[in-house]
Order: C-alpha cells, then structure tokens, then sequence
C-alpha cells in the first residue's frame, strides 16, 4: 500500500543504517508492500539469517497522536510477549533508533490463503487464535496505566474511562488537523464514547488492537493437519504489534472480528476461554465493543489524511464509520 508516512531507502541507506546501530550489515531481498503505516524490507544479514527490517517515517513527516513513538510500543511488546511464552511471534533480533529488525516467520499471512483453508481447518485455526489471544491478554501494563505506552503520544491515565477520553479526544483534534471528512459532530462522539461501562474495566491489560488476518500467519500446510516437514499446521505467529495499547480486552474482538466472526458460541470464543479469558458477553459487552468499533472507524477516517489516501479508499471507511457510529447510536437511545 503507498502511503506518505513510508520510508523509502535505497539498498545501500538501509545497509549503512544497520551497521551504524546493530553492527551488521545486510542485503535487501525484496521492499514488503503490503504494510499501511511504516516501510519493511527482507533482508538477509551478514551471518546468513533472514531478517525483517521495519522503518519509521522521517522525522519530519506528521503523523497521528497515538502513532508517535509506536516503533518503541512495538519493540516493548516484543519482549513482553516473549517473556510470557506461548505466543508465536517473530523474534526481535535488534531495536534502532527508529527501526526494528525481526526474525522471518514460517507460513504466510491468513489473508493470503483465502479459499484454499476449508471450513474445519478455519474452525481449527481460529480456535488457536483465540487461545493464543487469551495468552496474550495475560500480560499486563507495568505501570498499571491504562493507554498508549508511548509517553509521545501523551495518551494514557491511571483508569480506562480517563485513557479511553484521552484517546477519543487525540483522533478528534487529528480529524480537525486534516479537516477529516467524518459525517459525525465531534460533541456527538465525544457524548457516545462517555459510557459508563468502561468503568467496569479495571485491569489494563495488553490489546494488540490490529488482529486482522493480514497480521496473522499461518502455516502453508493449512489444507493439512500438518505440514510437510510433520510439524502441526497452525498459527505461526502475530506481527505489527506497534498499535497496541493497555485496556479492555474485549476491544480486541474488534479487529478478529475481520477474520470470520466472534460469535459468543464460535470457535475463536471457545478458544479464548479455554484458555482462561473472560468474556461475559450481556448489554455492558456490547455497549463496549459499539465504542471501540467508533473507535476505530475514526482512525480509518482520520489516517486517509497524513497518509494521502485517495477519494475512494477514503468513502469506503466513511461508510465503515457510518455504519458502526448507527450502530452505537440504537444501542445508547435502546
């Protein structure tokens, strides 16, 4: 995907970058393209390993309030889920200044495989998601606030409803900052997001917030019950854990919502309270999941702007944003 928050280095830029911070040098393979926000480049370092690099934007290049510092929040998260075990992932082999390097995953993204993984096998992969995203929500803010990690961003507070404010408030200033077309009054979302449910949340816990199938690998013998080398076919690993934030676990229902469903009686539900989570899904889940869906949709509007995406890309999440700010709005007068 083209966007203007992209880093574009040549081979030589990226090479000299690696050897004046991670005393290596590499051979660029190949730009990835398929990411949104930052550039990545496959490369091979000079001890022969496979690598990820993954690029910040310049400097110089505005970006959205929750997005500054989010290398950092991403190399933090890494080493969090690593120490937790169980979580598949890639290793993080090197942080920069404002770049990563991480290890290859095996598999190919969920989105790729489309119509080759059948029915039973996506019932199966989804029920390891959802284990492995209760894993994953076991981590816990260190500081015990709630919020972007990133002290850039500025977005945290010492409960949820205060943190939740302070991002809802972030995204509305940004729509002004890029006059973002959002069909909706910034006072009216600022009285929908005000819902007395958050306060039930106490615990902040580790929310990727980016589930979508693109970020989730699965192996390539996902028609199989394993792969050719014997191994269990199955989710290889997580990546672009940059947006995570400490919260409300069931904001992660959001975007794993993309891949197929969370149906309180679907696999992927039973997955995650196999594995210990709690979902008690009632009136105050749902009122919850409505916010974080209006939540999102306003991203998806508001980053069209710094990113320079074109009319249509931006009508198509207009009518997601539509959609999901109805939706909460039947909820609230109900």
């Amino acid at each position: 995907m083209q966007s203007q928050t992209k880093r574009l280095l040549t081979a030589e830029q990226l090479d000299a970058m690696l050897r004046a911070s991670a005393d290596t040098g590499c051979r660029v393979e190949a730009e990835l393209t398929d990411g949104w926000f930052n550039s990545a480049y496959r490369v091979r370092l000079d001890d022969g390993r496979p690598a990820i690099v993954k690029v910040a934007p310049p400097a110089d290049v505005p970006v959205l309030r929750y997005e500054r510092g989010i290398m950092r929040t991403e190399a933090t998260v890494y080493r969090q889920l690593a120490a937790v075990g169980g979580i598949p992932l890639p290793e993080l082999i090197h942080q920069g200044p404002d770049f990563l390097v991480i290890s290859v995953l095996d598999g190919i993204p969920w989105d790729k495989a489309g119509d080759q993984v059948p029915t039973d096998r996506q019932d199966a992969l989804r029920r390891e998601l959802g284990r492995i995203t209760a894993r994953l929500h076991t981590v816990r803010s260190p500081d015990g606030r709630f919020g972007y990690p990133a002290p850039e961003a500025g977005l945290s507070g010492a409960d949820w409803p205060t943190a939740f404010s302070a991002m809802v408030e972030a995204i509305l200033e940004d729509a002004g900052r890029w006059d973002s077309p959002l069909g909706i009054a910034p006072d009216e979302v600022r009285s929908l997001a005000g819902a007395d449910a958050l306060g039930e949340v106490t615990d902040a816990a580790l929310v990727h917030f980016d589930l979508w199938p693109g970020n989730i690998f699965i192996s390539d013998g996902v028609t199989a019950d394993a792969t050719s080398d014997g191994r269990p076919a199955g989710v290889t690993g997580l990546i672009d854990h940059e947006r995570a934030f400490y919260g409300d676990p069931a904001a992660e229902l959001v975007s794993l919502d993309f891949g197929g469903g969370i149906a309180p009686d679907g696999p992927l539900v039973a997955g995650y309270l196999e594995a210990g989570g709690r979902l008690p899904f009632g009136p105050s889940l749902r009122h919850r999941l409505a916010l974080y869906r209006l939540y999102l949709g306003l991203l998806l509007v508001v980053e069209c702007g710094p990113r320079g995406y074109g009319a249509d890309h931006i009508a198509s999440c207009r009518r997601t944003l539509d959609s999901w700010a109805a939706a909460l709005r039947d909820l609230t007068n109900s």
